[in-house]
């Protein structure tokens, strides 16, 4: 179809009798974004409707709600190649699936113990509510007993896959960062000077945005979602850290929490403010791209506590209010002010057209930065740095448990022996990094985002007076674990 030939949905004569659908969809709670199944003959089964807006899988992150409904998408294709619907499953189907999945030759992308872990909990709390419903006699996942955490027994998958890593996150030191920053993100060459030849857009916020997870320990969709109106005022300069609020309908846990994000983060993000986000505004402004939006929300005001209570108008005219921390994601992209050239967005972080930039696109950012890495730091470095979004949560979570428990140290002036008596006290470093990463236990935080350092003892590091700080325990860490990244030159 060409530009000179445009389709007029809403004339298209099957969707005419679709005209009522945004009041139907209304009425059954589904709103933009939800996810819903439908076969291949294009019919849309009412129980799974049911399921993912009336069941405990509505409550679900949205990345989490698209990854289950991706992964019951697989199990029901497979069932219809064989003839059968979803509900139509047995645990013979789900046998010869997990085959498939996991070992079979004929299938050329076969995954690992994790992922088919992950497909195998979806499905798995799909049929359970079905069954929960008595819209099935059985599961097909076939369940046992085994002894938990706590002494009780649970019921796991028979299926599930045994002698899986919990995870196999890296991590990388301070100074590994920054070079893979630099190079990667800001164009300069290994030596420290700029690359004539980087032809990389938008390195001034794609910098800024990688400081701000690295100093802070957020999630790539937390601080992805970020509006100018979080952002902590540093204007004082007198702190390394400053502290702000994440809105809980951005975090995983839906738990409104402090963050702390460095001072320098501060001033690369109000640098990235001041300039080519305020020109990507300007370009946006000018060829009026905000005016032809749909469904914004004007904000005109704020009060309450802390300001955080916005008074909004919508494109109807209608007068309402919400709190920052009841909005979401996808509820923060509407978000505008009229500014002195006209509407801007309040997102943070914008493309270069002026619209909002998708947390989900920061992964195609990081991956060129570290190609780029890999091309640019070759025989540069013993080891070529990479990095994702949330491996800069890992790297905070072992930076900062290092320097919680030095600071401890130099506090209270502790000689070796008494540092050893106060190993209840190291214990607070543990909950302190916890609460910051958002975790549901402490020994989440342990086993697996603080794995090198509970593999290494680190507390038996700390007791040594032979090094110099944070830097130098870290690297020890790094010269110890594979899974530890620094940088090392070759």
């Amino acid at each position: 179809m060409t530009d000179e030939s445009p389709v007029i949905v809403s004339d298209h004569p099957i969707l005419q009798r679709w005209a009522d659908l945004g009041d139907r969809e209304a009425t059954l709670r589904i709103d933009p974004g939800d996810p819903f199944f439908v076969d291949p003959d294009g019919r849309a089964d009412p129980r799974l409707t049911l399921y993912t807006t009336r069941s405990a899988y509505a409550n679900l992150a949205r990345s989490t709600r698209a990854n289950y409904a991706n992964d019951c998408c697989l199990f029901f294709n497979f069932l219809w190649q064989r003839g059968k619907s979803w509900d139509e499953a047995t645990s013979e189907d789900l046998l010869d699936f997990e085959d498939w999945r996991r070992w079979s030759p004929r299938n050329p992308h076969r995954i690992g113990g994790s992922k088919w872990n992950r497909e195998l909990a979806a499905v798995r709390r799909l049929y359970k509510w079905a069954v929960g419903r008595r819209y099935l006699a059985a599961s097909p996942v076939v369940e046992r007993e085994v002894m938990g955490r706590h002494g009780h027994m649970v019921s796991v998958p028979a299926a599930r896959a045994k002698n899986v890593r919990a995870t196999n996150v890296k991590w990388l030191t301070p100074r590994a960062y920054r070079m893979w920053r630099d190079v990667g993100l800001r164009g300069y060459t290994p030596d420290g000077r700029r690359d004539a030849s980087f032809r990389g857009r938008n390195d001034d916020r794609n910098a800024a945005y990688s400081d701000v997870l690295f100093s802070s320990g957020m999630r790539r969709t937390e601080g992805g979602s970020l509006l100018t109106i979080e952002i902590p005022d540093s204007a004082d300069g007198a702190r390394h850290f400053y502290d702000g609020k994440l809105g809980r309908e951005v975090t995983k846990s839906k738990r409104e929490r402090t963050v702390f994000c460095s001072a320098n983060a501060l001033r690369a993000v109000d640098a990235y403010m001041r300039t080519s986000r305020r020109a990507a505004i300007r370009r946006a402004q000018a060829k009026g791209r905000y005016e032809a939006m749909r469904g914004l929300w004007i904000v005109t005001g704020r009060s309450g506590f802390e300001q955080r209570e916005l008074h909004l108008v919508d494109e109807t005219g209608k007068v309402f209010e919400r709190n920052l921390t009841s909005l979401d994601v996808e509820e923060r992209q509407r978000l505008y002010v009229e500014g002195e050239g006209g509407l801007e967005p309040l997102w943070l972080w914008l493309s270069e057209d002026g619209r909002p930039f998708l947390p989900h696109s920061w992964e195609a950012v990081y991956r060129a930065a570290s190609d780029r890495c890999r091309v640019l730091l070759e025989g540069k470095v013993s080891k070529p740095p990479y990095f994702t979004p949330h491996m800069a949560r890992h790297s905070f979570a072992l930076f900062m448990l290092a320097a919680l428990q030095h600071a401890l140290d130099n506090r209270f002036g502790l000689t070796p022996q008494e540092r050893k008596e106060f190993r209840l006290l190291y214990g607070d470093s543990w909950r302190l990094v916890k609460n910051l990463l958002d975790h549901a236990s402490e020994e989440t935080t342990r086993s697996i985002y603080l794995a090198p350092v509970s593999d290494l003892q680190v507390r038996s590091l700390l007791l040594e007076d032979n090094h110099d700080g944070v830097t130098e325990l870290l690297a020890q860490i790094a010269r110890l674990s594979e899974r530890v990244m620094d940088v090392v030159a070759s």
